[in-house]
């Protein structure tokens, strides 16, 4: 015989099955513009009070918010506008093994396959575009599911940025120490630079090679270096040539319109001793006006690829 609880009382639940907890906290919408604001201002602050305390401690945390700042507020923003799906773990994996795998494999490349000469742009640019390629494959190479080519967009533009923080923060570092002892001044302006310009180079050519890449990728989760995969990374690696050699060009432009001889190795260095007041400016205008053609296609192209976007899959 049962009895049925008396009115008012409080009736016992039985236990449901637990759900397991998300593997990683989500990012609420708006997040990339808090850290360009707050990463910023730091920034600021840092190169404020390095400049006034002249401590060289501090030189360290300069650099690496000036080198990272804009390479992590991309990806967060790819990662809140295009690649929610793809998970936390694959955006940190390339941009943080990725990015560190392409700078060592592009500057071991570079060390035992270049030497100065007129080619030497294009040979940087296919070595680059290359290893930050096969970071992205060996990032990827357990994750099969991944494919398509708005992941490819997400994750090269997220091994690019990668490499780009890392490339800045040496440069940077690079800057600052000169043959007087610190230059604070060059630091903060190469920092200022390679920010402004980074959107428009490895993480966005990485991102269309990257694209490809995945859109071609088989179901069972390997990699096909189909033609159309090597006729992009051909284009990619032609587009960072253009963008590394624009100075030397612009100084061959220079050259032939005021009537002046070429001499070979200040196109490779980038160079022109004692220019007058004409040839700064005509070189100003074809050195940014260069910069600012490769940026359009390679933002031209990349934006195609995601107009002509195929799903992709995340399957077990």
């Amino acid at each position: 015989m049962t009895h049925s609880p008396p009115p008012g009382a409080p009736r016992a639940r039985i236990p449901g099955p637990k759900q397991p907890p998300p593997p990683f906290p989500r990012i609420r919408a708006g997040l990339w513009r808090r850290c360009l604001g707050g990463g910023l201002a730091l920034w600021v602050l840092t190169a404020l009070v390095t400049y006034t305390t002249k401590n060289t401690t501090l030189l360290p945390t300069l650099i690496l918010l000036g080198g990272f700042l804009v390479p992590v507020t991309f990806v967060l923003w790819a990662y809140e506008r295009h690649g929610r799906d793809l998970g936390v773990s694959a955006i940190l994996g390339c941009f943080l093994t990725g990015g560190t795998l392409g700078v060592l494999g592009a500057s071991t490349m570079e060390h035992y396959l270049l030497r100065p000469s007129l080619s030497m742009f294009v040979g940087v640019g296919m070595i680059e575009e290359a290893a930050k390629l096969g970071a992205l494959m060996f990032t990827l190479r357990r994750l099969p599911g991944i494919r398509g080519t708005r992941a490819g967009l997400v994750l090269g533009a997220a091994v690019g940025f990668g490499f780009a923080a890392l490339e800045s923060c040496g440069y940077a570092f690079d800057a600052a120490v000169s043959a007087n002892g610190i230059d604070l001044r060059a630091l903060v302006e190469t920092e200022i630079l390679r920010g402004v310009l980074t959107p428009f180079g490895h993480g966005l050519w990485t991102a269309i090679t990257g694209a490809v890449l995945l859109s071609h990728r088989h179901p069972n989760g390997r990699f096909r270096l189909t033609s159309p995969v090597v006729a992009t990374y051909a284009g990619v690696s032609l587009l960072h040539a253009l963008w590394d050699s624009t100075h030397g060009i612009a100084i061959w432009l220079v050259a032939h319109l005021v009537g002046t001889g070429l001499d070979r190795q200040l196109f490779a260095q980038g160079y022109m001793p004692a220019p007058t007041e004409a040839q700064e400016h005509l070189f100003t205008l074809f050195s940014v006006g260069g910069l600012v053609l490769v940026a359009l296609l390679g933002v031209g192209w990349a934006g195609s690829l995601a107009r002509h976007d195929v799903p992709w899959r995340n399957t077990p």
